[in-house]
C-alpha cells in the first residue's frame, strides 16, 4: 500500500497535523466496532504515516512546530510562583550562619543572663559556665565538636577583648557604679557568646 493510500484510508492529507491524524484514527477505529481486520488496516496506515512523517522530519522537509520542539517555553509558572532570587551570600557563610527558633534564642539568653549576674561576684566561674553553655549549644546543632570548640574560643577571645576595650573607655562610669572592669568585660563576653551560640552553627 502506498503512502498516498495510507492517508486516504485515514481520510487525512499530507498537510494534516498530528492531532488531526490521531483524531481520524480514533474515529475510524470507533466506527469499525469489532472488525479486527479493519482495525489492523487502520493502525498499519497510522503507523506508516508516522514513519513517513519521521523520515521527512529527519530529512528536514517538515518544520517541527515550536510547541513540540520547545515544550518548556509553553509551561506557565503557577500564579503563586515567585522566582528564587540569586544567592547574595557565599556558601561558606550560609553554612556558618544559623536561623534559630525562638527557643534557641531565649533559652541560651536566660542562661547567659544568669551567668552575667554571677559574673558580678565570680567572673572566672561565670566565664567557665559561659564557655560550657556555648560549647553545648553549638555542638548540639551539627554534632561537630571541633567546630563548636573553635567557634567558642573565637567568641570568648573576641568577647574578652571587646569587653576590656569598651570597659577601658567607660572606666570612670563603671567605677562610679562600683562595677569592676573585669565584670563588665565578662558581661560583654556573655553577649558575644550568646550571639555565637544562637546565630552560628
Amino acid at each position: 500500500m502506498s503512502d498516498k493510500n495510507h492517508y486516504e484510508l485515514l481520510g487525512v492529507t499530507d498537510d494534516s497535523s498530528f492531532d488531526e491524524i490521531q483524531a481520524a484514527k480514533a474515529s475510524l477505529i470507533q466506527e469499525c466496532g469489532n472488525d479486527r481486520k479493519q482495525i489492523e488496516a487502520i493502525e498499519a496506515a497510522y503507523d506508516a504515516i508516522l514513519m513517513d512523517r519521521l523520515r521527512l522530519r529527519q530529512e528536514g522537509k517538515i518544520k517541527v512546530p515550536d510547541r513540540i520542539r520547545f515544550p518548556e517555553r509553553l509551561i506557565e509558572p503557577p500564579s503563586d510562583y515567585t522566582p528564587t532570587p540569586p544567592k547574595q551570600t557565599p556558601d561558606w557563610l550560609q553554612r556558618l550562619v544559623d536561623t534559630p527558633s525562638r527557643n534557641d534564642i531565649l533559652i541560651p539568653a536566660a542562661l547567659f543572663g544568669g551567668a552575667s549576674l554571677l559574673s558580678l561576684s565570680a567572673p572566672s566561674l561565670a566565664l567557665a559556665l559561659g564557655v560550657a553553655f556555648t560549647l553545648y549549644f553549638l555542638n548540639r546543632k551539627e554534632r561537630k565538636f571541633g567546630r563548636a570548640f573553635l567557634l567558642t574560643v573565637l567568641g570568648l577571645v573576641f568577647g574578652i577583648v571587646l569587653g576590656i576595650q569598651i570597659g577601658g573607655l567607660i572606666a570612670t562610669q563603671l567605677a562610679s557604679a562600683s562595677i569592676p572592669v573585669e565584670s563588665f568585660a565578662a558581661v560583654v563576653t556573655f553577649i558575644v557568646l550568646w550571639l555565637t551560640s544562637s546565630f552560628l552553627r
